[in-house]
């Protein structure tokens, strides 16, 4: 699958998620080492902090299709809807929490995965590890020293 046929699915998730209070909906697609591909999408709650992000729902979907150790790339797309279309210039990154996450399927898979994260228009998108976007990362590794 190409770099444009992920951020596609990514920016098709995105078109179902649920964000009636930001207005900000966000697709993600993950893709594993063998080309099974989830998505997820951002899914809002009136009580904000119970909303859940797309990169979660995807990983959640993925852990169920593939497992966590099988992710080989991830796409999020997002930025606000006009019609049927998504839109925004600006380019979307995981949030802080979410680059926790993936960084935990890169230690379970041993991989620095991949992570693209496109504008809402499809036009622009930048490459990442998950290493670069989350350095010094907090993992299992870390627990290790008090037992398992």
């Amino acid at each position: 699958m190409t770099d444009d046929e992920l951020i596609a699915l990514a920016r098709e998730a995105a078109l179902k998620a649920y964000a009636p209070y930001s207005k900000f909906h966000v697709g993600c697609a993950i893709e594993s080492v063998d080309g099974d591909v989830v998505t997820g999408a951002n899914m809002e709650n009136a009580c904000y902090r119970l909303g859940i992000c797309a990169e979660q729902s995807a990983l959640t979907a993925a852990q169920h299709k593939f497992g966590l150790a099988r992710v080989a790339r991830i796409a999020v797309a997002g930025g606000g809807i006009d019609g049927a279309s998504l839109t925004g210039d600006l380019t979307c990154t995981p949030c802080g929490g979410c680059r926790q996450a993936i960084f935990e399927a890169a230690c379970l898979s041993g991989r620095d995965i991949d992570v693209l994260s496109a504008n809402g228009e499809g036009t622009r998108f930048e490459h990442d590890a998950i290493g670069s976007l989350l350095p010094h990362g907090f993992g299992p590794a870390n627990l290790t020293e008090v037992g398992e």
